[in-house]
């Protein structure tokens, strides 16, 4: 499956689709995750993955598009929520060059930043190892994506 949006829901209690997104979970404030919650994953799922990207970051690291602020899974099928600064799953690679979250922080004076939270539904359980980088994620997880969906919110320096 193409990463086309399914009929998953994705939400969070921090902040509202669109809306801004609590200083407490960028790296302005205490850099926590925020708490997520999705439902409606389609039947076969077993089970997720989680990413944070920010597309609206200038290109940072050999090319890449936009700035990766979490890399999230091994989340197991039961899972349908994280709670906040959540230690669930494996962590993944950020492009801070750091292990998990790293919450938004768009260069000064660059306007707001568009942050996709994005919840990955899989075919197959997975237990892949720590620190994978977001491309290294997807070239494992992509054969096996059968439903996604995001929750966009967005943050301004002051």
């Amino acid at each position: 499956m193409a990463f086309a949006l399914s009929t998953m829901q994705l939400e969070s209690s921090a902040f509202a689709a669109g809306g801004d997104i609590p200083t407490k979970h960028t790296a302005e404030g205490d850099d926590v995750s925020p708490a997520l919650s999705w439902q409606g994953a389609p039947e076969g799922t077993q089970g997720f993955a989680v990413i944070c990207h920010d597309p609206d970051a200038p290109l940072v690291q050999n090319g890449s598009y936009g700035f990766v602020h979490w890399v999230l899974y091994n989340l197991p099928a039961a899972t349908t929520s994280l709670e906040e600064n959540t230690s669930a799953g494996t962590t993944g690679l950020n492009d801070t060059g750091k292990m998990g979250y790293g919450g938004p922080m768009p260069p000064e004076g660059h306007g707001a930043h568009h942050y996709y939270f994005l919840v990955l539904a899989l075919d197959k359980a997975t237990d892949l190892p720590e620190g994978l980088s977001l491309p290294e994620l997807l070239r494992q997880v992509e054969p096996h994506l059968i439903g996604m969906n995001r929750l966009v919110g967005r943050y301004q320096r002051d």
